[in-house]
């Protein structure tokens, strides 16, 4: 006879295998039908009415298109899960069945394919898993939960904005925020560590200014395509020089246009860049190299004005809660197998997510799952080749749906009950 007493646990993840067709649907509907940074309606209304549906109090239109669904279940702690629902400019090359077909314009006027190559489709699945499995078992826990379906995670617009939109004073507060994001990595894995886990990050536009003229007389000009190319390699000294081997950042150039002509040397050019980094102060000095570099190199062209050098957005540094990651890290450990829950350094992906904590003032713990198929992952692994595999903001990227969907949902129910059923 097995006498066995069902822990909260149990209690709340014994629907969750009947639950995953209905989640595979609105995954693959979701993915489907991906939308743009602050344009996610169509998503929105899909998680508000899943939220209804499972009886919860649902806000809609939280900085411009967040949501959030509470469900009070007596006394207890306020518990804050979050999800972001936004897809990215990318034309989709997975070759799925449900793979997305959408173009859409851009907060610029530009059409451009929209794909969900960041995974943010999981996380929409996940969330509404999570929030159908508690409201299902209210005997198993105590308190408030408050889910989260954010907007605008990929311009670092969404969170401040549902944050700037009243959050705060509108819901309750939370005793800790919880998120979770798809990876790189073995499909029913989870990984996180408490400090750092994801990089703060600094994207800025500089425009140079030049003089034109006739390609055949360069000596007529100040040419913006030389000081460009000068200013790109330069900046890549910047990490080789300037940044210790003991410390951490990344200078990416991801944008170099100038001119429309071959024999036209233009008047301006244009350069994007990113920065990440995981220390204010290293933050600081390498904003402060670029802009010296830029201007140096400038003044040495003879360009006829400064640039100039415009933010473009910025991603916090996203520390977790030491305490807290630490009863999370146990609770995966007591639920997943051993070899399933791994500790991982902080990664140089940037993420919104700690606005939340920041802002409320509260513990908060971000952690990974893994989305890639085991063997392809562990052959990879074994010839070295992890590089190859198609990861986040690839085209390719597509999490393998099983397990990585029923992970996802246990690791948000296991990490809520740590304070819901304490």
């Amino acid at each position: 006879m097995n006498t066995k007493t069902a822990t909260p646990m149990d209690l709340v993840l014994k629907n969750l295998d009947q639950l995953i067709p209905d989640l595979e649907a609105l995954y693959k509907d979701v993915h489907a039908h991906p939308e743009l940074s602050m344009q996610e309606m169509r998503t929105a209304a899909l998680a508000a009415d899943w939220l209804a549906r499972a009886g919860y109090e649902v806000t809609t239109g939280v900085g411009k298109t967040g949501v959030v669904g509470l469900l009070r279940n007596g006394e207890g702690p306020t518990v804050m899960l979050r999800a972001d629902m936004d897809a990215l400019p990318i034309k989709e090359g997975t070759h799925l069945s449900y793979a997305s077909q959408e173009t859409t314009a851009d907060a610029e006027g530009n059409v451009v394919p929209v794909g969900h190559m960041c995974g943010h489709d999981m996380h929409v699945a996940w969330l509404a898993g999570a929030a159908a499995l508690f409201a299902r078992e209210h005997n198993a826990w105590r308190g408030t939960l408050m889910v989260v379906f954010q907007p605008g995670e990929e311009t670092a617009q969404g969170a401040q904005a549902m944050i700037d939109d009243g959050l705060l004073a509108r819901f309750p507060r939370p005793v800790v925020v919880l998120g979770q994001h798809v990876m790189l990595g073995a499909a029913g894995d989870v990984a996180g560590s408490a400090g750092p886990i994801t990089s703060a990050a600094d994207s800025l536009q500089i425009k140079l200014f030049g003089r034109g003229a006739h390609g055949s007389m360069p000596q007529a000009s100040v040419d913006p395509v030389v000081m460009a190319a000068t200013i790109v390699l330069r900046l890549q000294t910047i990490v080789s020089r300037e940044v210790a081997a003991t410390e951490a950042a990344v200078v990416t150039i991801g944008v170099v246009q100038a001119g429309t002509k071959e024999n036209v040397i233009p008047d301006d050019a244009i350069i994007k860049l990113n920065v990440r980094t995981f220390d204010a102060g290293v933050r600081e000095r390498v904003l402060a190299a670029i802009e010296r570099i830029v201007n140096a190199e400038a003044a040495a062209s003879g360009a006829p004005r400064s640039p100039e050098i415009t933010p473009l957005d910025r991603y916090p540094l996203n520390v977790n809660d030491e305490a807290a990651s630490q009863r999370i890290a146990e609770a995966f450990r007591a639920h997943f197998s051993p070899g399933r829950v791994h500790h991982t350094g902080p990664a140089p992906a940037s993420e919104d997510f700690g606005c939340f904590g920041t802002a409320w003032r509260v513990p908060s713990v971000f952690w990974f799952v893994g989305g890639t198929d085991r063997e392809t992952y562990a052959k990879a692994k074994e010839s070295g080749t992890l590089h190859k595999l198609p990861v986040n903001h690839s085209p390719q990227f597509a999490p393998v749906l099983h397990p990585t969907l029923e992970t996802g949902v246990e690791a948000m129910v296991v990490a809520a009950l740590v304070w819901l059923a304490s």
